[in-house]
């Protein structure tokens, strides 16, 4: 068994398809092919399946990737840490966020790294915070910023943010305060994310913890669909304020603090404390945490983003 293998499975796996996998690796599909035949030889069990959802991994591909994953990783840190004796930082940074972080602040810190370290490949997505969670664990993914879990992790999880919650209306809603109560939302016409997003166990948390029932005549999955229907609708929403920044800006959608209970979200850094981050994620990380500081407060005049 060579490492060249391992490696090889490692991105078939992640990817899922012949083809991504050997324009990852940079590498003609039937060399790719060649190596798996060898692999599944070696081990005497098929690791893939072909199926028409692409190549599907089989019980035993499945617990190899469990095993091949560290020391793949483990070789990354080890090279990249040399690299890093030169002063340029490189390698390959995997991050996942939800996609509040994502449309809120995400494009602003790649333009502020990828001119800095042009060596470092950056691999960014969002999804909901479970399946990033399972990510870092799987080890698909270095690290997740997330809204801080209602249960406890056995991952590594640091605080790197705060901010608030607002009631984020459009042009056409009835007026509204600019500072209101919580136990004023059982009134309003409500759409909120799906409970698949950590969003909606946060402002469950505080409707249970102000005894107040909430009932969304919505849920939606997407979060710019919510923001597409409060625009141009009575429909009203609870996002945070990095969600809404630009809208709020642009005069597109009010935003209303709360004052009794103020509505504050944790946004967390999920890790594996067995996969030390590499100094270009650690850089990464970094940056990300320096434009979600200041966030955490609504505009201190006005309902709607502006002094």
């Amino acid at each position: 068994m060579e490492f060249r293998q391992i490696q090889y499975f490692i991105s078939l796996y992640e990817d899922g398809s012949v083809t991504r996998a050997a324009r990852r690796l940079h590498i003609v599909q039937s060399a790719l092919s060649m190596q798996m035949a060898k692999l599944e030889a070696e081990v005497g069990q098929r690791l893939f399946v072909r199926t028409s959802q692409g190549m599907q991994p089989t019980p035993e591909g499945r617990r190899l990737y469990r095993l091949f994953q560290p020391v793949v990783t483990g070789f990354q840190r080890a090279r990249e840490q040399v690299v890093e004796a030169t002063g340029e930082l490189s390698g390959e940074v995997r991050f996942g966020m939800i996609a509040t972080i994502a449309q809120g602040v995400l494009v602003d810190a790649l333009l502020e790294f990828s001119p800095v370290h042009p060596k470092v490949d950056l691999s960014m997505t969002d999804g909901f915070s479970g399946d990033l969670i399972d990510a870092v664990a799987l080890g698909q993914l270095d690290v997740a910023v997330i809204n801080k879990p209602r249960r406890a992790l056995t991952l590594k999880s640091e605080i790197i943010a705060e901010e608030d919650l607002l009631l984020v209306t459009g042009p056409v809603h009835a007026d509204v305060l600019p500072s209101m109560k919580f136990s004023g939302l059982a009134a309003l016409k409500l759409v909120f994310p799906t409970r698949r997003h950590g969003l909606r166990g946060v402002i469950e948390s505080f409707a249970e913890a102000e005894d107040v029932n909430l009932s969304p005549s919505l849920e939606i999955d997407s979060i710019s669909a919510i923001l597409k229907l409060v625009r141009e609708s009575d429909f009203c929403t609870l996002l945070p304020h990095v969600a809404v920044r630009g809208q709020l800006e642009r005069s597109e959608l009010k935003g209303h603090r709360f004052v009794s209970p103020r509505l504050r979200r944790q946004i967390v850094a999920v890790t594996d404390p067995r996969r030390p981050l590499s100094p270009a994620a650690a850089a990464f990380l970094s940056v990300l945490r320096r434009h979600l500081v200041g966030l955490g407060s609504v505009p201190p005049h006005g309902n709607d983003g502006r002094p």
